[in-house]
């Protein structure tokens, strides 16, 4: 998939200037509340499935991840009848604060800039877009989004740092030999999600009802899924080379995002 942007896409590449001052003006947490390593006793008690999940993706023995700074390069589409359009996204999340703060950026026609924004913070989801950083052409709030990009916060950690999630905030149900569901509290919103793992105990779908698209009749509540592309080792940690963003709708299957993981920093104070 072609990444024709002006913004490198190379592991290792600098987050956009734009991107690191918003990180910053967020006054999210510097630190971990906590360096003590995960333990197999912090494992009690958990569906056997997540433990074989939380086992495989390397978080016993390590401190919980607070925070991750995430680059990813693909092709993104608004609808199913339009055109892939080349993408470059960067995004940062905190697990001492649940925050997400996402910045995309697509190129319209391969000449029109667009940069789009979703973040997560004090209980509080928006989603922004603006062409040429100058027009705005979307901006969504509400209880919706609210819900939404808590549960697209949830729907990283599992893929990217699931050593965000040993807390308070979550609970884990079994749900068969080889997954699990997986509940998120914050700010007074509850949000779920269900996670298929493969042989190695890692994730190949995760799969939820808490979004909802934006269809020509209004925001719907419709079935999400991220499958995942495939895995490789970084630092000795398992690590996603990629995936995918499907809404499963009543008319069919709307796979609007591929995206490759560029790099993933982890327990990365914000604005580094």
């Amino acid at each position: 998939m072609s990444t024709s942007t002006s913004e490198r896409a190379t592991a290792g590449a600098r987050p956009p200037r734009a991107f690191v001052r918003r990180v910053v003006a967020a006054g999210l947490p510097t630190g971990p509340v906590s360096v003590d390593a995960v333990t197999e006793a912090d494992l009690d008690g958990l569906p056997p499935a997540a433990v074989r999940y939380l086992r495989a993706m390397g978080v016993v023995g390590r401190p919980r991840t607070w925070s991750l700074r995430a680059h990813f390069a693909g092709r993104f589409r608004r609808g199913p009848d339009q055109a892939w359009m080349p993408c470059d996204a960067w995004q940062y999340n905190s697990a001492v604060e649940v925050a997400r703060l996402y910045r995309i950026r697509l190129v319209m026609g391969r000449v029109v800039p667009m940069w789009g924004w979703d973040t997560y913070r004090g209980g509080s989801g928006r989603m922004r877009g603006k062409v040429l950083d100058l027009v705005t052409v979307a901006d969504g709030s509400g209880p919706e989004f609210d819900i939404g990009e808590l549960t697209t916060w949830l729907d990283d950690a599992l893929l990217l740092a699931p050593g965000m999630l040993l807390g308070t905030r979550t609970t884990w149900e079994a749900a068969g030999d080889d997954g699990f569901r997986v509940s998120l509290a914050d700010a007074g919103h509850t949000v779920g999600a269900e996670v298929f793992l493969d042989a190695d105990g890692r994730p190949r779908d995760v799969r939820t009802e808490d979004r909802w698209a934006d269809l020509p009749g209004g925001l719907t509540r419709a079935p999400w899924s991220t499958p995942v592309q495939g895995w490789t080792v970084v630092d000795g940690l398992p690590r996603m080379t990629g995936g995918a963003a499907v809404w499963h709708l009543p008319d069919g299957e709307f796979r609007y995002g591929e995206m490759t993981l560029v790099d993933l920093r982890l327990d990365v104070p914000p604005g580094r």
